[in-house]
């Protein structure tokens, strides 16, 4: 590991690609509904718990991945493919099979983010995801 990420306590990409793309996307599901959150109470949102179910269902999030997919770069791409073919046992019923893999995949590209100390970047696809809405609110 290098100095920067020991540092930090982030690991390598080559060592977050070791994590099970199931433990990235359990992680990655935390640092999503975390980014939620924060957006939520930043924009001074009264009911933040009601409001995040607008952000966190798996049509939702795979409705992000469509937009965040053309900018992202070959790693993180990877780690979302990794997500997005894990095999499921259950689907939720508001939820296609497709949607919940997209889901998924974007779940684990997040926490394989989060594990690579990557939180700038974190935020910039955040943002990117939720730009137009921030626009609105903003208005």
């Amino acid at each position: 590991m290098d100095t920067a990420n020991q540092k930090n306590n982030s690991m390598t990409e080559k060592e977050a690609g070791a994590v099970s793309a199931a433990n990235l996307a359990y992680l990655g599901d935390c640092v999503y509904e975390l980014l939620v959150r924060e957006y939520l109470v930043r924009q001074g949102c009264l009911k933040p718990s009601v409001e995040a179910l607008k952000y966190v269902t798996a049509h939702v999030q795979s409705d992000v991945i469509e937009k965040l997919l053309p900018h992202l770069t070959p790693e993180e791409e990877e780690a979302y493919k990794r997500g997005r073919n894990i095999g499921h046992s259950s689907i939720p019923k508001r939820s296609t099979v497709a949607q919940y893999r997209r889901a998924t995949g974007l779940e684990a590209l997040f926490g394989w983010l989060h594990l690579t100390g990557q939180q700038e970047r974190l935020r910039e696809l955040f943002e990117l995801a939720f730009a137009e809405e921030s626009a609105e609110t903003n208005e």
